[in-house]
């Protein structure tokens, strides 16, 4: 007989939740949750336009991996918004219920022998894949969302090869197990305990019932639903959003009371560049290099846009009141009837995306402004004064702050 106090025996794991209505429960709610988040992942990955390569996508390597369907509208103008608030709110949403199912199944990672055949081998490893890759994703995506960057390199090629290895790995595991878990589900009584299951030969008392734990898994997934989901809406909501970056309040008050993730002095903006009379915006195009002063920009015909700005964080503003030129009002002077690919740079020296790539259909938007005044004032600093990119439905990132140079047409 195996040493009871040992993890490796069935006897150690006393809790009398443990079994397979518990853990199929929890696998399904999973099942539908993580194959969400796998879509807006990939959702998000489009949105970046990462066919602009290497601009906008850096990632080595990627290979079939970096597949790329189609080019990402700007219409709806919250599409963005949408979609990686559902990624960012649901991830944080179903923490309790992945370190319920990974509680409920932890003695099978401790079980012995560790392969019984090939077949049971090759269900460890990919169960080892699921659990780490799991662990994994979860862990560098509330990072991100909180703003810690403490894992080594780049979180975006990080968390963009660990989503492909856990949900290979997922979709594997899914494949074997679901199934199961519906008859599971289904049946009306448990049956008699057999060889390797979940539940415990000789179980302690029982404090809470099964029904009881899920009750409470669900209210923890619930309780983070509601202190992260109110950073993607207007109103009131937003004061509940206590675990969303930056809190549920907004930062200050006035036309610039909107959130900021990199201010002026964190990317090295020197007050003296920015001045009036020192700065210059630099278009290349067709009718080669034209330098415009911001009473320059300040002369030709103004237009107005209600954008929101959302982040690959899960956080987003509400509407702001842009004004500025037209991207595709810049492309003309450029030389381009039909406005093409753009090149934005910026004049921060510290941070990602000092260059950022944006499509044609993007430019070519009437709402898609080279940004001077936001809530009928100048921009101040930290929102990007002089002027700054903001396009309907792009990632944050790619709404370029303290624009330098637009370079128009192919992209090299």
């Amino acid at each position: 007989m195996s040493d009871q106090r040992l993890p490796t025996s069935p006897g150690f794991w006393r809790s009398p939740l443990r079994g397979p209505w518990f853990t199929s429960v929890l696998g399904l709610v999973l099942l539908a949750g993580i194959t969400v988040l796998f879509v807006t992942g990939l959702v998000s990955y489009a949105a970046y336009n990462p066919g602009l390569s290497p601009v906008n996508d850096q990632t080595p390597g990627k290979g079939l991996l970096g597949f790329y369907l189609f080019t990402w509208p700007t219409r709806p103008y919250w599409l963005y918004r949408l979609t990686q608030g559902v990624h960012v709110t649901l991830g944080i949403a179903l923490i309790p219920v992945l370190l319920a199912k990974l509680w409920s199944v932890v003695p099978r990672l401790f079980a012995l022998p560790p392969a019984r055949s090939l077949a049971h081998a090759l269900e460890r490893i990919s169960l080892l894949l699921l659990v780490g890759g799991g662990l994994f994703e979860f862990t560098t995506g509330v990072l991100n969302v909180q703003l810690d960057y403490v894992f080594p390199g780049s979180f975006y090629p990080l968390h963009f090869y660990g989503a492909w290895v856990f949900f290979a790995a997922f979709l594997a595991h899914a494949a074997l197990k679901t199934p199961a878990a519906l008859r599971n589900v289904r049946g009306l009584r448990e049956r008699p305990r057999a060889e390797g299951d979940l539940r415990s030969p000789r179980p302690d008392p029982p404090t809470v019932s099964r029904r009881g734990a899920l009750w409470l898994v669900g209210g923890g997934s619930l309780l983070l639903l509601g202190t992260t989901a109110g950073r993607d809406f207007d109103g009131p909501l937003r004061r509940t959003a206590l675990l969303a970056p930056h809190g549920g309040a907004e930062p200050g008050g006035g036309p610039g009371g909107f959130q900021i993730n990199k201010t002026a002095a964190y990317a090295g903006i020197d007050p003296a560049e920015t001045g009036d009379e020192a700065w210059r915006l630099v278009v290349t195009g067709r009718t080669g290099i034209v330098r415009l002063s911001r009473a320059d920009l300040l002369r030709m015909p103004l237009n107005s846009a209600a954008l929101p700005i959302a982040c690959v964080e899960g956080w987003s503003t509400s509407d702001q009141w842009w004004r500025g030129v037209r991207l595709r009002d810049l492309a003309a002077l450029a030389g381009y009837d039909d406005a093409p690919d753009v090149l934005v740079e910026s004049l921060q020296r510290h941070g990602a995306f000092r260059r950022a790539a944006l499509r044609a259909n993007q430019v070519r938007d009437p709402l898609s402004l080279l940004a001077l005044y936001v809530n009928g004032e100048e921009l101040t600093p930290d929102h990007g004064h002089p002027a700054r990119v903001i396009v309907p439905a792009a990632p944050g990132v790619l709404n370029t702050k303290w624009v330098a140079r637009l370079t128009f047409g192919e992209l090299r």
